[in-house]
């Protein structure tokens, strides 16, 4: 080969484009506590916010990533591991090859872990394969269940004698592992309700008391939580009697520290614990209720009672958006989260954004609203301070001035049955008001028979109405709440609808907001336990007391 052949090959080398490297996959194992999607560490939520793919322990995760400080992509795959074909946990090699299957693909995959990754569950084997996949992992920890649900159960571990941990998830009691067991004064152990037995027998041959008080926790740190007081020579059959599927998962505390539990018993006396509460709105609606809800120790079930729809026309929508970037109006009015979003899909299908807002005047109804605006980056000029309704922005809105405003035009994008409260409030200030249908609400399809079933026959709680439309819609889809059912109203226009239609109101909240709702029902509840106390009654829920009329304390 000739020199300058020699040259012009490497000069064509040299000057060829650089080649793009394949993504590779990665794996972080998430720590998601004992159940309580509240014990999320920030690390968690920033790891979920950019997963391609999650995968869960188990179906009673999702409940987690429902929560409204979770943020998983819309195209994110989410997955459960499940069980093997014989009904048991599958085994870390199992595990591992479904994590690495997905991570061979290039995909960012969150493994959710129960409790802590290292700590509470085996999935060092699973992290050992991504190793030897060449698939790069990573660690969030997580609050670990072997001192939470302790704690959640009400047992202070902080005292003298000793606490020994042990997370047992293959059922191998073996010796080595049990010998502090008989001289710890205290005993916490995480395992599955199937190998309880095993458990028994392991703590009694390292010479722990046939009389040594237990307390077996079931659900640990969720809303279903049930924690159950034993001894050591009948806690096989205490766990039995709570059937409960022997794949579940099971905290067992023994010794000196169950019995000083006492009156630290504070996650199952909530004032809503246990309670099974029906929200009638649309899931994205419903967040903040249900996560306050579930602050107080309800389990929520929403039931979409509203469908939201395009206005059947869009010729109306389109020429007020003109109006708009055009400068026709001095001030843009919301009343619902819903019609800010019908605005902002309407800007977006336009190539606009906020900015197009600049020079105007923006009115929010309430304080959820206001942050919907301030999630697209617009920071409302007007919130009403006190009565948070149309009625209440209508009081508080400035009259029109000839001098102070150019323009004297209100863009109002709302639902085609809102009332008039507010454009009458306004023409008497002197504004125009452009009333425009941005979305149309419509009765959404009746939910399963089972809820109907549920509704009808009081096995629900609680009812938290947060409009007259979810009262009518409800009672349309699926018939009459229980007379056994608190029935809770956002205010006293709701509740006067839920008296149209024979319900009998027990809470109204003070101000109309979805979280002073849950905490005015929160606080019945709490008074409705207290009288029970008081008058030696043992406290039930409402679902436990299907009388013909409804008990109000």
């Amino acid at each position: 080969m000739s020199t300058s052949s020699v040259r012009k090959s490497r000069t064509s080398t040299s000057t060829s484009a650089p080649s793009v490297p394949v993504t590779r996959g990665r794996v972080i194992f998430v720590g998601s506590g004992p159940g309580d999607p509240d014990l999320l560490t920030l690390g968690a939520i920033a790891a979920l916010a950019d997963a391609n793919a999650v995968i869960l322990d188990t179906e009673e995760q999702r409940e987690v990533l429902a929560h409204p400080a979770i943020n998983v992509p819309a195209d994110a795959e989410v997955m459960t591991l499940g069980v093997s074909e014989a009904g048991r946990e599958l085994t870390p090699a199992a595990r591992a090859k479904i994590v690495l299957k997905h991570a061979a693909a290039g995909l960012r995959v969150v493994r959710l872990v129960s409790g802590d990754p290292f700590l509470d569950h085996a999935v060092a084997d699973e992290a050992a394969a991504c190793v030897s996949g060449g698939i790069d992992f990573e660690v969030v920890p997580g609050v670990s269940s072997l001192t939470a649900v302790p704690e959640y159960a009400g047992i202070d571990l902080n005292h003298g004698g000793g606490v020994h941990f042990a997370s047992v998830t293959d059922g191998r009691f073996t010796k080595s592992a049990t010998g502090q067991w008989g001289t710890a004064s205290t005993v916490v152990v995480s395992t599955f309700v199937s190998m309880v037995p095993d458990l028994v027998g392991a703590a009694l041959a390292a010479g722990r008391p046939g009389d040594d008080h237990v307390l077996v926790t079931f659900h640990g740190g969720s809303t279903e939580q049930i924690s159950l007081p034993s001894t050591l020579a009948v806690l096989a059959e205490t766990v039995r009697s709570a059937k409960v599927p022997a794949t579940d998962p099971v905290h067992v505390i023994m010794g000196q520290a169950v019995a000083q539990r006492g009156l630290l018993c504070w996650y199952e006396t909530k004032p809503l614990f246990g309670w099974r509460v029906l929200v009638p709105r649309t899931k994205d609606q419903a967040a903040p209720m249900v996560a306050r809800l579930r602050s107080y120790g309800a389990h929520s079930e929403e039931v979409p009672t509203i469908s939201v729809e395009p206005p059947r026309s869009p010729l109306q929508m389109d020429k007020a958006i003109r109006g708009l970037v055009e400068g026709r109006y001095e001030w843009v009015a919301f009343t619902s989260v819903n019609a800010v979003r019908a605005v902002r899909e309407k800007f977006e299908e336009y190539g606009l954004d906020a900015r197009a807002f600049s020079g105007l005047k923006v009115a929010a109804v309430g304080d959820v609203t206001a942050k919907a605006l301030q999630a697209w980056g617009i920071d409302a000029d007007l919130v009403p301070e006190h009565e948070q309704s149309a009625a209440g922005l209508a009081a508080e809105w400035p009259p029109y001035d000839e001098v102070l405003d150019p323009i004297n035009r209100v863009f109002l994008p709302r639902a085609d049955i809102a009332t008039d409260t507010l454009i009458a409030g306004l023409v008497e200030l002197g504004w125009e008001v452009e009333d425009v249908t941005a979305y149309r609400t419509v009765r959404a399809a009746p939910p399963a028979a089972a809820v109907r079933e549920a509704i009808k026959t009081g096995k629900f709680d609680a009812v938290v109405f947060t409009s007259s439309s979810t009262v009518r819609n409800l009672v349309g889809i699926a018939g009459k709440p229980h007379p056994s059912t608190i029935i809770a109203a956002i205010g006293p226009a709701t509740a006067n609808t839920c008296e149209e239609h024979g319900l009998r109101v027990d809470v109204i909240s003070a101000k109309p907001s979805v979280v002073e709702l849950a905490d005015a029902l929160a606080s019945f509840a709490a008074g409705r336990r207290d009288s029970m106390l008081a008058d030696g009654e043992v406290v039930v829920k409402p679902s436990q007391r299907r009388s013909g009329t409804r008990r109000r304390t």
